[in-house]
Formats: C-alpha cells, sequence, structure tokens
C-alpha cells in the first residue's frame, strides 16, 4: 500500500478504482510550407471548429452547474477571439512555418509569459490558452479528443492536469473524486470540483507515475491523502467515513429553513459572498441571510473592454431583485494585487499588493469610480443596497470616496432619476492602520466589514500565495484577534454594525471566537453556510464570552486553536 499527499482542494472521501487519462498523441512535423494562404485556411477551419466545440461544451456546463460555470468558456471564447494570439500565429505562417509550428510555438510563448507572473488570476489564463490550443492542434492534425462523459463505471479519475472543459464533461454519478499532478486550490478545475460536488486533490506531484489504470484508490479530498491498493481496514475505515459524510449533508439540509441562531438565542447574520449575479441563487437555496460580499471586480474580468453602466446596472439590480429585501454588501471595483485587467493597461509593480489597486485605483481613475456608482445608485431603488469601499487606509481616501458617490446622487436626481435614501456606507478594514483607527472610521461610516485575508497578510507580512511562507498566514494568531476585538468594539461604541467577508467568517474554529467577540455578520461562500449555521446552534454566546481574555492572552496561533478545541469538547 502506497500513501501520496496532494493539496486538496474540495472534501469528501472516495473509493474507487483509478481511471488513468493518457494524453492523445500531438506531436506534430515542423514543415516550411510554400502556400502560406492555405495554411492560414487550415488554421481558420480548426479554430471555427475549436468555437463551436466550446460553445458546445458552454451550453452543456451551463445547463449542468449554471450560468458562473458556463461562463469560464467565454474566456476560452475569448482566447480565440485574442488578436495578439492569433495574429501571431498567422505572422509565424507566413514566415514559412506549418500551422501546427506556428500555433505550437506561439502558444507556449503565452503559456509561459501567464505562469511566469505572480498573480493567481494571471496564471488562469495561461490554463484557458493551453486548453484552447490544444483543442485548436487536435483539430489540425485531425485527433480526437476524449470524450470523458462516456465513463460508466464508479472511478477515480488520475491525471496529470484536467482542464476546465474536460472537468465539465465528467458526471459525477459515475467519476467519484479527480487526483491531479498538478494545479493549486485557485483554479476554474477547482471551483468546478467543488460546484459538482467531487471530491478533488491536486499537485499530487507523482500521481500519474505511483498510479495504474485500474488499481484501487482510496482519496480523501479534506486531507489530500491518496492510498493505492488500500488494505481492508482501510477500505471499512473510508467506506465508514463516507456514509458519515452523506449522512451529515442530509442533516445540514434542515438547516436551509432556519436562522442563524446561537444555542442561547443569539441571532447573528450568515450571509453569503458571490462574484455575479448568478451566485445568489446558491445562496438563497441554504437560506443565506443576505450577501455580505458582492465582488464587481468579476463584473470586469473575461472580457476585452470595460462593462457600460448600463450593463453594471442590470446586475445590480438583479441581485437586489433575487434578495427581496434581504441586505445586499456590494464592495466597488478591486482590482489589482493578485486581479489584473489587461485592457487597463496597468502599470507593472514590484510589489502590487502595496500598490496601484482598488479605492487608490478608483480615486486616480475617477471615469471608472464615477461610472460604476451611478450604475448602483440607480439600482438602489431595487432592494436593500449597501456599498462598502475595500482597501481604504486613511480617512482623506473614505472621505473622497463618499464625497464622489454623494456628486454622482445628486447628478442623477438631478436629471429625475430615483435613487434610495436608505443606502449605507461602509469600508472594508483590511489594511492594519484602518484597524487601528476603527474608533474614528466607526463615528463616519455606518457599517465595517473586516477583510481578513487580507487583514491577515498585511499585519503578519506574510504573502499568502508564496509557498514558502504560508506557515506564516495564521487567522488565529494572537495579533490578529486583537484586531478583530478592536475593530468589533470601535463599531459597537458607535452603534455601528460589524461584519466579516474574508475565509475566516466560515472557518469552524474562528466561528466560537467571533460569536464571542460580538460579530454582527458573518459573510462566507455559500457551501459553508449550513455548517456554520449548524455550528452556531450548538454554541452558547453567553459560555464563551469569558473564554475571551484568556484567549487573547496566548502566545501563538496553535496555543489558540488547541485552547478553542478545548473549550468545544
Amino acid at each position: 500500500m502506497l500513501a501520496l499527499k496532494g493539496i486538496p482542494v474540495s472534501d469528501g472521501a472516495a473509493i474507487a478504482k483509478a481511471y488513468c487519462l493518457v494524453e492523445p498523441d500531438l506531436s506534430y512535423s515542423k514543415i516550411m510550407i510554400q502556400n502560406d494562404d492555405a495554411e492560414i485556411l487550415r488554421l481558420n477551419a480548426a479554430i471555427e471548429h475549436t468555437q463551436n466545440e466550446i460553445e458546445h461544451i458552454q451550453a452543456a456546463a451551463t445547463k449542468k452547474y449554471g450560468e458562473d460555470k458556463g461562463a469560464i468558456f467565454g474566456a476560452h471564447l475569448l482566447v480565440l477571439q485574442d488578436p495578439e494570439l492569433f495574429v501571431g500565429v498567422a505572422q509565424k505562417i507566413q514566415s514559412g512555418m506549418n500551422a501546427e509550428h506556428a500555433l505550437d510555438e506561439t502558444a507556449q510563448f503565452f503559456i509561459q509569459m501567464f505562469e511566469g507572473m505572480d498573480n493567481d488570476y494571471m496564471k488562469e489564463r495561461a490554463e484557458d490558452i493551453r486548453d484552447v490550443s490544444k483543442r485548436v492542434m487536435a483539430h489540425l492534425l485531425g485527433v480526437e479528443l476524449p470524450d470523458y462523459s462516456r465513463i460508466k463505471e464508479a472511478v477515480i479519475i488520475v491525471a496529470k492536469d484536467l482542464t476546465p472543459s474536460m472537468t465539465t464533461q465528467l458526471d459525477p454519478t459515475f467519476v467519484k473524486g479527480f487526483i491531479t499532478d498538478i494545479g493549486g486550490k485557485t483554479s476554474h478545475t477547482a471551483i468546478l470540483a467543488r460546484t459538482m460536488g467531487i471530491p478533488a486533490i491536486v499537485g499530487a506531484k507523482s500521481a500519474t507515475m505511483d498510479i495504474k489504470h485500474g488499481e484501487d484508490l482510496i482519496m480523501d479530498g479534506a486531507t489530500g491523502e491518496i492510498f493505492i491498493q488500500p488494505n481492508h481496514e482501510q477500505i471499512v475505515q473510508y467506506k465508514k467515513v463516507e456514509e458519515e459524510n452523506k449522512q451529515f449533508q442530509q442533516q445540514l439540509a434542515k438547516y436551509s429553513e432556519l436562522q442563524s441562531v446561537s444555542k442561547d438565542g443569539y441571532f447573528v447574520e450568515l450571509a453569503g459572498n458571490i462574484g455575479k449575479p448568478e451566485d445568489v441563487a446558491s445562496v438563497l437555496a441554504v437560506g443565506g441571510e443576505g450577501v455580505g460580499l458582492f465582488r464587481t471586480e468579476f463584473l470586469y474580468m473575461d472580457r476585452l473592454d470595460l462593462p457600460s453602466e448600463e450593463e453594471q446596472f442590470t446586475a445590480y439590480k438583479e441581485v437586489l431583485q433575487a434578495l427581496n429585501g434581504k441586505p445586499v454588501v456590494v464592495r466597488t471595483l478591486d482590482i489589482g494585487g493578485d486581479k489584473n485587467l489587461p485592457y487597463l493597461n496597468l502599470p507593472q509593480e514590484m510589489n502590487p499588493f502595496l500598490g496601484y489597486r482598488a479605492i487608490r485605483l478608483c480615486l486616480d481613475r475617477q471615469e471608472l469610480f464615477r461610472v460604476q456608482l451611478r450604475a448602483l445608485l440607480r439600482a438602489s431603488v431595487y432592494g436593500n443596497l449597501k456599498i462598502m469601499f475595500p482597501m481604504i487606509a486613511t480617512l482623506e481616501e473614505f472621505r473622497i470616496a463618499k464625497e464622489i458617490l454623494f456628486e454622482e446622487k445628486e447628478k442623477l436626481l438631478v436629471e429625475g432619476i430615483s435613487v434610495s435614501e436608505e443606502i449605507e456606507i461602509g469600508l472594508m478594514i483590511e489594511i492594519p492602520s484602518a484597524a487601528m483607527i476603527a474608533d474614528l472610521f466607526a463615528k463616519e461610516a455606518d457599517f465595517l466589514s473586516i477583510g481578513t485575508n487580507d487583514l491577515i497578510q498585511y499585519t503578519l507580512a506574510v504573502d499568502r500565495m508564496n509557498e514558502n511562507v504560508s506557515y506564516l498566514y495564521q487567522p488565529y494568531h494572537p495579533a490578529i484577534l486583537r484586531l478583530i476585538k478592536m475593530i468589533i468594539d470601535a463599531g459597537h461604541a458607535q452603534g455601528k454594525w460589524v461584519g466579516m467577508c474574508g475565509e475566516m467568517a466560515g472557518d469552524s474554529i474562528a466561528v466560537p471566537i467571533l460569536l464571542a467577540l460580538g460579530l454582527d455578520e458573518f459573510s462566507m461562500s455559500a457551501s459553508s453556510i449550513l455548517n456554520v449555521r449548524s455550528q452556531l446552534a450548538t454554541l452558547s454566546k453567553e459560555q464563551l464570552v469569558p473564554h475571551i481574555q484568556n484567549l487573547l492572552q496566548l502566545s501563538t496561533a496553535q496555543q489558540v486553536e488547541l485552547a478553542v478545541k478545548d473549550i468545544l469538547k
């Protein structure tokens, strides 16, 4: 029995035989051509076939998993329409290369360029280019790509990598999980796996070398462990885990109809984080009490130009109407750092996380900011809108942002366009300077929302995408807990509510601490809401509060975690 370890990206355990994907042979000959027009016609025909294929896959993915997941293939269609990529291929053909050689050389150039960027979003563009160019190459060579939808027995897929188009063809009725040699937590494929409810482990490095087709496997999507040819005891153990997971999910379903209340009757709001209007359905399906973070930058991504005011207005209106009076907290454009828009031509920076991004970009390029604010203000009459500004470091930034918002409101009113008078305006507290003067912000804001992902990163000076220092990314670090307490106390002292929209809000160790500290709103991915609601039902705020001072006096994150587990026993 051989054990492997990878990166867990989608929870769940699976027991099945290995189905090793064999990559089709896409090798080609490098030939100097005489008729470049005929070769370009071949290329265009392959592109057309690929476009039809991707549109078919997109339609199937949309029908099966929703528009937001189908939109992933919109990014692939954009790759096909990218003039820089295919003009480059055509130019190489005109210099005498055959289409296969020109495509491969050009695609590899862009793939290596994007993979070399210290930016997860741009690295995903490399994945898109690899997927699309592979399809075009197959059509040029007349090679049929495997149809994974034909798998009709229980299997665990083992592959070097799985592109999004491969993943959407996997039928969860038969595909019980997948394991890949490479990949990370933020890839499109990992996101699709979680949506499909398929356990997934990526970055297992040698899985395709160590695992043979047809071998029995056990995979644990929670720990990243893989067991090859497991013994009887392990099979019995994991069958029990599978059954317990199934029963737990069935028990969780009842919480979708219940309020988020602690055992001693203390109510908190459990909201969902969304990126697009289509994500609202998953929040409402689990009884989410609002949207605590609408990441509007996703409206700007996977496209060739800025969304118009009308496009944005339609998206915001759709979300507000769907929530039917429940609160919707919209974060204004947060671009920069790990999220870039190629069409904005943002400057290359040595440290983009500390640079020209979020509110700093919006206050400098006010034409972008004002269009978004107009769209939000117009949509405000359709629901319970709250607006928050990201990456605020100083009171001056917050005041200027509010002033611009009020200016656009006045313009709309002069134009005879209605605007809600009930819009709350707040900010994300994600920079230590803002946390330290949260009491001053609380006097001028209607609410505070704690963005723990960046607050942890900036407080502990740890790049959360750098695996060499990932051990320093510690949500339970005493410094983080003290800052959170300071922010909550500052908000409450001014009679303002305080929320949290970072990953920590859905963390089972953090939830008891946050409940005891008095956090009013927990916002998280929709898939975490029922887990947190069921946990809240077992907790007594009154019994937890006396432990807070002891927790805040502990020296390390590890001590905090152990202490919380001990309290919960």
